[in-house]
């Protein structure tokens, strides 16, 4: 018989330690002592969010790993949805403005699904002066949509990005992730018009 068992107690006040509440086997004391474990993952159940998880765990949950997690969240997801970046900013403890401000900062991080195909304009310095700014606004104004826009048919999605470091070919388009050299508006337009037959 154990001790707490030997001793009841009159008290009827709740919370209060008595001899009837004190545990009477060192297996009560690690049960009581034992918390239980967090569910991991997100809540949806979402496969994806296990390649966030192991990023962020390998780092040790470090704020600085916030651009590689949100790589690996471009990579599994196609974009970063909001829900997305809820999750990293919850797992890396930082306030979402900060996971907020970096998504939008660089421009290989979308907020929207992309198209089946990309292109992004350089509107760096060395470029637009060669003539960026004006292969951007013809393919905007041939296809109707504006930079971060995708195509009503989910075709393209056009981007632009402030230097690709590759000023000597200016002014550079990347499409689908190649670099195209001195391209003019006639130039990108056909090969987007390529895509889209």
């Amino acid at each position: 018989m154990g001790w707490a068992n030997a001793h009841p107690t009159d008290t009827q006040n709740k919370g209060e330690l008595t001899m009837a509440t004190v545990p009477t086997s060192r297996a009560d004391t690690t049960a009581a002592k034992k918390p239980k474990e967090a569910k991991k993952g997100h809540p949806s159940g979402d496969k994806r969010f296990k390649v966030l998880d192991i990023t962020m765990k390998r780092a040790q949950y470090r704020p600085d790993v916030l651009i590689e997690v949100l790589h690996k969240a471009q990579e599994a997801f196609g974009y970063l949805e909001e829900d997305v970046l809820l999750y990293v900013a919850r797992g890396l403890k930082l306030p979402l403005s900060r996971v907020y401000g970096v998504a939008t900062f660089y421009h290989l991080f979308s907020l929207k699904p992309g198209g089946t195909h990309t292109c992004v304009v350089c509107t760096g310095t060395a470029c637009y002066v060669k003539g960026g700014g004006q292969v951007l606004s013809a393919l905007e104004e041939h296809f109707g949509i504006q930079v971060g826009d995708t195509t009503p048919d989910g075709e393209m999605s056009l981007l632009s990005a402030r230097c690709l470091g590759a000023c000597g070919i200016a002014p550079a388009v990347v499409f689908d992730g190649t670099v195209a050299p001195k391209q003019t508006a006639e130039l990108a337009l056909e090969k987007v018009k390529g895509w889209m037959e």
